[in-house]
């Protein structure tokens, strides 16, 4: 299992020399996971919508994350396929799926409610759960489709 720790860290990073630190966390509760992901934005979360995936293990520890696209103002592409790769390659039991929305609103539209089915169901078929679906805003906070009973 060391070994996969070690590839995991590496793939999803995107880093093959080691050079970065994973930093890995217990996610418990939606707060949990809206706090660890607010990491990987820095000031662009105010101009473009990037979308990321958070996987954990069992325990709900985090194994690794990968930032799938960056869009535009409106929107970003979130490709069901490539989630699902990237979900089995790391060997997660769950996922956390995220994004922001620029403007600051923190209502999923209706493209986000149906990517999230879409998502959950295709996960469904390789026994990976999608626990909950983050939206963060630049200044309002953060929506959590799992807090609204919509998982």
């Amino acid at each position: 299992m060391k070994e996969y720790k070690s590839f995991a860290k590496e793939y999803y990073l995107g880093v093959r020399e080691n050079t970065q630190k994973f930093h890995k966390a217990k996610i418990t509760c939606s707060k949990d996971a809206y706090e660890y992901i607010q990491q990987f934005y820095y000031d662009d979360i105010h101009v473009y919508e990037s979308f990321f995936v958070l996987f954990c293990n069992m325990a709900n520890n985090t194994i690794g994350w990968i930032k799938l696209s960056q869009g535009g103002i409106v929107g970003t592409l979130a490709d069901t396929r490539l989630i699902a790769k990237h979900a089995i390659e790391s060997l997660c039991i769950s996922v956390f799926l995220a994004h922001n929305h620029p403007s600051d609103n923190k209502k999923p539209s209706e493209a986000d409610i149906t990517l999230t089915k879409k998502v959950k169901e295709a996960l469904k078929l390789f026994d990976i759960t999608v626990l909950d679906h983050i939206i963060l805003t630049p200044e309002n906070g953060y929506y959590s489709f799992a807090d609204e009973g919509m998982m």
